[in-house]
């Protein structure tokens, strides 16, 4: 019988930590399906964060580094300034990236480090019990918020993708969703474009992927993937921030 579909080879035959419904996994196929088609395995070096995702370096066959908590884009700069050669990334989710590693994301970028980062917003802090996190919207239920995110006491969300957008030294910057298969497809794009871009010396790239935690939201698998639809992409629009084409043509 012929085989149409299979785990990516720069992927582990470890099962997952993640809870039912987490799209983490998505993610990582989506990364280590960008890894096989660009040929790339045998030169990507990866940075794990703190958080749900911390145990990536056991997920995907390539080298791995783990980072202190927030501090991966300024590990990954220093594998990438050592081993310029290299494919360096972070995988990171909103509470190590947005929060604690608010600095070096956003110092990262305005050098134009020649790294990217894969950002995962779920709109919670998952792995300690679903405190609030940079990205919990407005009114959303967490178990520091449990009446709800209030401006007037917590302020609002982070948007990451337009904020780094406005940096010289960010090359690419992204944010879709994995909600569903066409946003699942455009991800996709995007994931390997961050890379492509990279291994073409344009810069700092990020994409942001609008991510579930049915778990710490209170939700089944399915009604967390139409939150996503309906509420989070409310906050967090889809697309594409800034291109190397746009930032050579200013």
């Amino acid at each position: 019988m012929k085989q149409i579909f299979a785990k990516p080879q720069s992927m582990t035959d470890k099962v997952s930590h993640y809870c039912p419904g987490c799209t983490h996994g998505i993610a990582h196929r989506l990364v280590g399906e960008t890894i096989d088609e660009l040929g790339i395995a045998d030169r990507t070096i990866g940075v794990a964060s703190v958080g749900c995702s911390v145990l990536a370096y056991e997920y995907f066959d390539v080298d791995f580094q783990q980072a202190s908590h927030g501090r991966a884009p300024a590990v990954a700069t220093g594998i990438k300034r050592v081993h310029p050669e290299s494919i360096v990334f972070t995988y990171q989710g909103d509470g190590d990236l947005a929060s604690i590693g608010t600095a070096e994301a956003i110092h990262a970028a305005m050098r134009g480090e020649n790294i990217t980062i894969i950002f995962i917003n779920n709109a919670i802090y998952g792995m300690t019990g679903g405190q609030m996190a940079p990205t919990t919207l407005l009114g959303q239920q967490t178990t520091t918020t449990p009446e709800g995110r209030r401006f007037e006491e917590m302020g609002a969300p982070i948007r990451m993708a337009e904020m780094l957008a406005t940096l010289d030294g960010a090359a690419y910057v992204a944010r879709f969703s994995l909600h569903d298969i066409p946003n699942i497809t455009k991800a996709k794009r995007a994931i390997k474009k961050s890379f492509q871009y990279q291994l073409e010396g344009k810069g700092f790239t990020i994409v942001e992927l609008l991510s579930t935690c049915p778990t710490n939201w209170g939700m089944s698998p399915n009604e967390s993937l139409e939150w996503v639809q309906t509420d989070m992409m409310k906050v967090y629009p889809l697309g594409e921030f800034k291109t190397p084409e746009e930032g050579e043509k200013k």
